[in-house]
Parts: structure tokens; C-alpha cells; sequence
């Protein structure tokens, strides 16, 4: 599996030749497929051919293409994942209401547990109430542990003014982080057989990514994380590369240490394992800052 995400932000041509990625400009530079894990491209001006982007999605690498603004817009999606993935979408959506509710209810404590470390890490008082928030979850989280605990937790990190969903330089940023982290999910839902829009608890009708949705919930503290470290840098080129750089990130989880794009499909697995029945031999796992 690849380690290194490609940013390209300068006029050039990308093409492909003997399992390296070639990419044309004043210069020109080759990197071996094998070392990617994800490519984004952020300048409108860059050519691609039809070769590379199917060398790509055989190798599974992830093709991020950005707006005029620099933010995520749209990405390469393969059509068949896995060998079985008829089999694998049949099981998807026989997958019973009790057992997504368990999965459920395991991802949301995971998730305020996770949020209450990161205050605690950052020694910002407060995180013993989402503890209490944990322990409330019930089946399916039928009473909303999850949002209460999201307005704490937010007011907490920045601020009692701030709210999600407005345009200020605090949520641009954490909606710039959760798209790489949703991309980085919908790469491996999609390589293991399974489509993202069919989730476990996200069920709109107008979202392509309702099982990715869900799966990276507990992954978004790393995201907020670097936020509040950066709260006070203008979001430009720099701070986008911070929160790209997300994919490096070293955590643990199952016992060791691993870099965030190698921990997600060990997460994914054990979720995937629950779901599809196998819950008496498999637990789903959380991480460690």
C-alpha cells in the first residue's frame, strides 16, 4: 500500500509509463505507483490522460480533482472493488437493523470518547462531560448522545460563538480535513467490494457517501485537531498541506502503531467482519491519539 499523497498545483501533464506516474512540466519528475496513496490536483490547468487515470484505479490510488477555490470537487471512483462485489453488495443490503444499530452505538461512543481525549490532551477543561455522554449511549444512539455531545465538544474546542455549517475560516478548514478523511474511506469501502451509499445510520437520498459518512466519524477529532493547532493561520496553501498530511498521521490501533492510511482498512475490516455476522470473533476497534 502506497504512504505518499501527491499534491499538484502547477501547469503541467500527468501521464503514465512502466508503473511510474510521469509528471511534465519545467521538469520532469516519475514516481513509482507503488508509493501513492492518493493524488490531488489542484490546479485547473493540469492535463491528465485516460491511461493514468486507469492505471490508477487498478492500483487503487485515489484521483482528487479541485475546485477553483482549491477545494475537493469530485474524485475517481472504480466501478468493481473486489472480485466478489456482487456478493459483497447483496450482504450490504441484507445487513440487519439490530446489528448496524450495535455498529452504531460502538462508532458513537468511540467518537465522543475520541473528541473527550483530544480536549483532555489539549488540557481544556470540560471533557469529563462527554465521558458522562458516552456511558448515555443507547442502541442505535436512539437519544442523540451524539449531538449533544458535538455542541459541547465544539464550544468547547472553539469557542461558545462557533457553529457548524457557517463560512468562517475555522469550518472552511474542517470541511477541507473531513473531505480528505471521506475520500480516504471512500477509496477503501470501494476496493473491498461494498458501494458507499448504502450506510448504517446516514440514509439521505441525495448523499453518495452514506456508509463512508459513518465509518469515519470517529476519525474526525485528528481533523479538529489540527484545526484549533492552526486556529490562528489564514487557510491557504499551507494549511491545506497540514491537513492533507492527516494521511501520515501516526496512531494506534489493534496494539500498534500505524500510519492513518494503513489504520483505516484495519478499522474498516473489523467493521465490515461485525456486520456481516461474524461479531462473536470480531470487536470493533478504536484508536489512540
Amino acid at each position: 500500500m502506497g504512504w505518499r499523497t501527491v499534491v499538484v498545483n502547477k501547469n503541467c501533464k500527468l501521464s503514465y509509463k512502466n508503473n511510474y506516474l510521469i509528471i511534465r512540466s519545467e521538469e520532469l519528475k516519475m514516481i513509482h505507483l507503488s508509493e501513492i496513496n492518493m493524488i490531488i490536483i489542484e490546479n485547473g490547468m493540469v492535463s491528465i490522460t485516460s491511461y493514468l487515470i486507469n492505471e490508477l484505479v487498478n492500483n487503487k490510488i485515489k484521483l482528487i480533482i479541485c475546485d477553483e477555490k482549491h477545494n475537493p470537487s469530485c474524485e475517481t471512483m472504480a466501478y468493481y472493488g473486489s472480485y466478489n462485489t456482487s456478493k459483497k453488495i447483496l450482504n450490504q443490503t441484507k445487513w440487519k437493523e439490530k446489528i448496524k444499530d450495535e455498529v452504531w452505538m460502538k462508532l458513537i461512543k468511540y467518537k465522543i470518547h475520541n473528541q473527550a481525549m483530544l480536549l483532555k490532551k489539549l488540557d481544556i477543561d470540560g471533557f469529563n462531560k462527554l465521558l458522562e455522554y458516552e456511558n448515555q449511549v443507547e442502541l442505535g444512539d436512539k437519544t442523540n448522545r451524539e449531538g449533544h455531545a458535538a455542541k459541547v465538544y465544539f464550544n468547547l474546542l472553539y469557542g461558545n460563538d462557533f457553529k457548524r455549517g457557517t463560512d468562517d475560516n475555522t469550518n472552511i478548514s474542517l470541511d477541507y480535513g473531513y473531505s480528505i478523511l471521506l475520500s480516504i474511506f471512500n477509496k477503501e469501502i470501494v476496493s473491498k467490494g461494498y458501494i458507499t451509499q448504502l450506510g448504517i445510520n446516514h440514509k439521505s437520498e441525495f448523499n453518495q457517501f452514506n456508509l463512508s459518512c459513518d465509518l469515519m466519524e470517529i476519525f474526525r477529532p485528528l481533523i479538529d485537531e489540527i484545526v484549533y493547532n492552526n486556529r490562528e493561520f489564514v487557510f491557504d496553501k499551507e494549511y491545506k498541506y497540514k491537513l492533507i498530511n492527516v494521511c501520515n498521521r501516526i496512531i494506534e490501533i489493534d496494539g500498534k502503531q500505524q500510519y492513518l492510511a494503513n489504520a483505516i482498512p484495519i478499522f474498516i475490516n473489523k467493521v465490515f467482519d461485525y456486520l456481516e455476522e461474524n461479531y462473536e470473533n470480531t470487536k470493533i476497534i478504536n484508536y489512540e491519539f
